[in-house]
């Protein structure tokens, strides 16, 4: 047996000699000083040829370099089968994620085009309509109303509009505090329809038959307009082409949970990246259904408020851009509004969205590329209206994600290095760098801490493909479905709880079938930590953690309300002063 090694013995082992030296308990180094045991602690050098027996040395050489059993694997037609829909789908979801880098370079390229201070100034101003539709918003309309009424403009050249089509006592509380602004001198009116029909595109359609204003501002339930909103906005219109002005939303409730830090983070990356560089690029770009003024004008010429899609808003802005109209976007002037405090409001809010925008797809799109826009508005509109399709090609891949990474372990770990790990990273990371660069224009002093957030913010985004994949599923199949709106509560601060359940949603079986799909993709990261197929274990820890939470929260959501940090909750019906 052997006894000791001098050190300069160990220096001419190969790798494969010292790892012979496993099978021998102690090892001795015989040097200037007494024999010594040779441990992880003894030297440097012991150290280095340690990891060099067991760790990475071995595994890149096990997995990369080895090519024994190479050729052995014949590629079949089921593997085929399976590997072909599953680089379609990395190739698709790679292209959207590329697009998001290409709205970076957008931003900054065109940095020097962002729009600030008006072409010029109204000597006297002209009269604005101020809409507000709401609907069973009996926990916020009072500060919506009280906001609106403290806007800075001549009352005699301003009308304010509450359109209600609520069903509770939402509308007690709206008549009364009308009648209450309007004894005060506030030129506020009440409109309420017994019915829905358009939903919010009716109600405002319905508000435009006795508006009065040149020009119209809207306002939803959630959002708290500042004094000088109105003037920041209305002297944009003096150029004459101008047809809406959208502002950038910001958040009340900001720092009330991890969620709607989250939210906030990507609120900012749409406001502060997407509407910036579509707008200064010269593409089209989408008001945002509220926190913005329209010429009134603009919208006859576009055809009106049409309830066809979830999405008014944007069917009506490509309809106005495309009879020429011009969208000004200013990112400097901030409306603060309240974000969903509930995974499934927020889940409710969300799906909204993106059936809507691929509805709008469906009717719009033709009508731009056929029209005599530019390519690069063209390429832009598909990409921002068809965004959402990337949410059944995630459910896709979540299905053929297991089976082709068992297939493309046979066919040898380096082809995954250079061929899948940058399309997932170009599907992925593209994420993460998307918001912390809309966070580093915002917040230039402490955008790093947005960095904590940002697994969660890509887990999240996985984790909505569940409920987004049915809404676009519906969409692509025309299946019409009501105007699902956000439940707001007036929760601004950590001491505030959601004291009322009337308007919260049923969970149904979607949060089980995402806890399913969470487990499903454990399973995957055990398989791939089995293989030590460490690379991909990153990837797949986002879709267990992604589909966990979402469950998890809708599952949960109200059980520990009285775990909140407030103590307060609403006593009454309605927390206002009725």
């Amino acid at each position: 047996m052997i006894q000791c090694l001098n050190v300069s013995m160990i220096q001419c082992l190969s790798i494969d000699q010292v790892q012979c030296l496993d099978c021998f308990p102690s090892l001795l180094i015989d040097g200037p000083a007494e024999f010594m045991d040779l441990t992880l602690t003894s030297s440097p050098l012991t150290l280095v040829l340690i990891l060099a027996s067991k760790g990475l040395v071995p595994y890149l050489r096990q997995h990369f370099l080895d090519k024994t059993f190479q050729g052995l694997y014949q590629v079949n037609a089921f593997d085929l089968a399976l590997l072909i829909p599953y680089f379609i789908v990395l190739i698709v979801l790679a292209a959207y994620g590329a697009h998001r880098y290409w709205m970076v370079y957008l931003y900054y390229k065109h940095k020097k085009n962002k729009t600030t201070a008006p072409p010029a100034c109204f000597d006297d101003l002209p009269r604005v309509t101020v809409q507000l539709p709401i609907f069973n918003e009996q926990y916020v309309v009072d500060r919506l109303l009280d906001a609106v009424c403290r806007l800075d403009y001549p009352k005699e050249k301003l009308d304010i509009q509450l359109l209600d089509d609520s069903t509770d006592e939402t509308v007690e509380v709206a008549r009364i505090l009308v009648d209450r602004y309007a004894a005060l001198g506030h030129p506020v009116t009440y409109v309420h329809r017994d019915n829905r029909e358009g939903y919010k595109a009716g109600a405002l359609a319905e508000g435009l038959k006795t508006a009065k204003g040149e020009f119209v501002a809207i306002f939803d339930a959630d959002f708290v307009p500042p004094p000088d909103f109105l003037l920041k906005c209305i002297h944009h219109f003096t150029d004459l082409k101008v047809g809406m002005v959208q502002t950038r939303w910001t958040h009340i409730n900001r720092n009330y949970s991890v969620l709607t830090e989250v939210e906030a983070i990507l609120l900012d990356g749409h406001f502060v990246l997407e509407h910036s560089a579509r707008s200064r690029s010269g593409v089209f770009f989408n008001f945002n259904g509220t926190a913005g003024m329209w010429r009134r004008s603009a919208i006859d010429d576009a055809g009106g408020w049409q309830h066809d899609t979830l999405t008014e808003d944007t069917d009506l802005s490509y309809r106005a851009q495309l009879n020429g109209w011009k969208f000004v976007y200013l990112q400097d002037v901030e409306c603060p509004a309240e974000l969903p405090v509930e995974m499934t409001a927020f889940k409710t809010q969300q799906a909204r969205w993106a059936k809507g925008l691929i509805q709008v797809s469906k009717k719009i799109l033709p009508r731009v590329l056929a029209s005599d826009a530019s390519r690069s508005v063209k390429i832009e509109a598909f990409y921002h209206l068809t965004a959402n399709l990337s949410y059944p090609l995630m459910i896709v891949l979540s299905v053929l994600l297991m089976p082709a990474m068992i297939i493309r372990f046979y066919q040898g770990w380096f082809q995954m290095l250079y061929i899948d790990l940058p399309l997932f990273m170009a599907s992925t990371f593209s994420i993460s760098s998307f918001y912390l660069v809309s966070q580093k224009e915002l917040f230039p002093k402490s955008w790093l801490r947005s960095l904590l957030y940002l697994p969660l913010l890509m887990a999240l985004g996985i984790g909505l493909t569940v409920t987004n994949t049915r809404a676009v599923l519906e969409a692509l199949t025309g299946k019409q479905t009501a105007f699902a709106r956000t439940p707001k509560y007036r929760v601004e601060s950590k001491k505030d709880k959601v004291g009322a359940k009337k308007y919260r949603k049923r969970l149904g079986w979607v949060p089980w079938l995402e806890l399913l799909i969470g487990t499903y993709f454990a399973l995957a990261v055990f398989y791939a930590i089995d293989n030590e197929n460490y690379f991909t274990v990153p990837f797949l820890l986002l879709f267990v953690i992604g589909y966990w939470v979402t469950g998890l929260m809708s599952l949960l959501q109200g059980r520990f309300a009285g775990l909140s940090v407030g103590s307060e909750t609403h006593t009454k019906p309605f927390p206002v002063g009725v």
